[in-house]
Parts: C-alpha cells; structure tokens; sequence
C-alpha cells in the first residue's frame, strides 16, 4: 500500500510517522516544499529518493492508495481538493479549513466521488477518553488549557478549541436541544471560552483559557454518584468512595495513549478494506465551531 504523507511539521514527525513507518505493507511517500526538511526526515526513515517529493504533482504520479495531510490548516482547502479528485482515500489533520464553506464543500465533493474522507479527531480513540463513553454521563466537563495564547477567535477555535468541541459532541449521552457560549475578548484576541451542551438529563461544558497559568487537559464525566476524570490524556482516576488511579503504561507510545495510533489504523483498515469512510460528522463539529466564532464575534463587537 502506497501512503503519501503532505507536510512534515511536529506533528507528522512526532506522531503519525512513528506509527506510519513501521506498519507492515506500508511504502511511505513524503512531500514537503523544505527540500532540506524532506532530505531530513527521508534519511532518518530510510527511504530512497523515489518515495520523497517535492511537489504534489510528483506524488500524485506515485499512484496514491492513501494520503495524510499534515500541511498548514490555510492550505487544506487546496491539497485535500486535489487529492480527491484524484480518488485518493484522505485522512487530514482537523480542521479541514478555517472557513465552513470549505470545510461543506470538502464533504461534499468527497461523497461525490465515493472516496472516504476522515478528519484526525484522535481523542473519540484515546483509551482514556474511549473509556469515559462507558461511563454515566449526566455532566461532562473538559478543560483543555494554555498559558500566555490569547489568539484570533476563528483561529483558536478551529485549530485547538475544535478538539474539546469534539469531544463534547462524542461523549454526550443524548440529542442537544440548547447551546450556549460566553467568552473574554480583548483587542482582538479570544482569551477564553466556555460552551454549553444540554439535553435532556445531561449538560457538557467545554473549557479554554488561553491565560491559564498552566498547560492541561482535563476531562471528568460523573453520574449516578461516580465520576471519572482523565488528566492529560495519560490518567484516569474513578471517583467512588475512594478515588483509583489509573496511570499510562511505562512502555505505551504516546501516540496510542492520544488515539493517534488507533486512528491510523482504523483509516488504513477501511482503506484496504474498501470501505468508505464518511466526514459527515467531522462536518458537525465544524458546524458548531463556526456556531461558536459567530458568537464569540457578537459579544466582542
């Protein structure tokens, strides 16, 4: 199986090609526009110089069973196009595009040609998160924090604050028939958000301050008098009477403990199985971030 990987920033390098590289019947093809970055990472993975390229023209010609794009978000639009007009099944980095236009237009194209379309939300994989969808889910809380990042809200919010979005969508436990958003802009710059999720029996809320005084992750699920909390993605901790701690293995990749593993699998799975996977979902997410940068917009004018 031919797998092209476009762009080789952080997190092509720290994550998926420590996963991508040393599946069995996988040949990797790589393309960046850094020839220095390309020669880099091509030499410390092994490859001969007809699997690294340049150009996506070049790539494409290496006759494609699969692709990841870990590519500039701008650039989404561009190269997932091209990719699925060429029928190769693709598996990009979230978002799809910082504009809900795009992202509409990707999903839509990519049913028209029948070929699947993923978007990388890792975290429905993670085992500790996977976990907590098994979990009584009458209130969900998940913070995901950083310190001295006030950004652009459309930016914030499709790049990062997306994953908790996401992973709200995943884990509530019904239909959700009201939403509601408050967030602290200044000069410009969103420095935190909340979102509210209800329905019937159950509330998320889902947390990002970008002025937090500490870098975290942290997601509890709690009902019928228990509750579970996932910190960092690396511990679970079970809350009944007395609290279990639960810690990530000295030995499991990082990648598996942050789904990334699971996810790959799972594309190139369907891929070689001839099934095709659908975006119609990842849309959602995009919906209500966007959902959620007009609001945000509204209180800051």
């Amino acid at each position: 199986m031919k797998v092209g990987v476009i762009g080789l920033g952080d997190i092509a390098q720290k994550a998926y090609l420590p996963v991508l590289a040393v599946l069995p019947g996988v040949e990797l093809h790589l393309q960046t526009r850094t020839p220095a970055t390309l020669t880099r990472v091509g030499g410390r993975l092994h490859l001969p110089p007809a699997q690294l390229h340049a150009g996506l023209d070049a790539l494409l010609g290496a006759g494609l069973d699969a692709a990841f794009v870990h590519a500039p978000t701008a650039v989404h639009p561009e190269i997932v196009t091209r990719l699925l007009e060429a029928g190769v099944p693709t598996y990009v980095d979230k978002p799809l595009a910082y504009e809900l236009a795009d992202s509409e237009r990707l999903v839509t194209l990519a049913e028209e040609r029948g070929t699947s379309l993923v978007v990388g939300f890792n975290r429905r994989h993670a085992p500790g998160y996977a976990q907590c969808a098994e979990h009584p889910r009458e209130l969900i809380l998940m913070q995901k924090n950083r310190t001295g990042l006030p950004e652009d809200p459309r930016t914030m919010i499709l790049d990062d604050f997306i994953h908790v979005v996401d992973t709200l969508r995943f884990l509530v436990p019904g239909p959700v028939d009201d939403v509601t958003v408050r967030a602290r802009v200044r000069d410009g710059l969103l420095h935190h958000v909340v979102l509210q999720l209800a329905g019937d029996g159950f509330t998320a809320l889902g947390v990002m301050n970008r002025l937090s005084g500490s870098a975290e992750e942290i997601l509890e699920v709690s009902g019928q008098d228990t509750k579970r909390q996932v910190v960092n993605l690396a511990e679970v901790i079970d809350h009944k009477g007395q609290p279990t701690v639960r810690r990530r293995g000295d030995w499991v990749p990082v990648a598996r403990q942050r789904g990334i593993e699971q996810a790959v699998l799972v594309f190139l799975e369907a891929v070689r199985a001839g099934e095709v996977l659908s975006a119609r979902d990842a849309l959602e997410t995009h919906e209500l971030c966007e959902r959620v940068v007009r609001a945000v917009h509204e209180r800051s004018a």
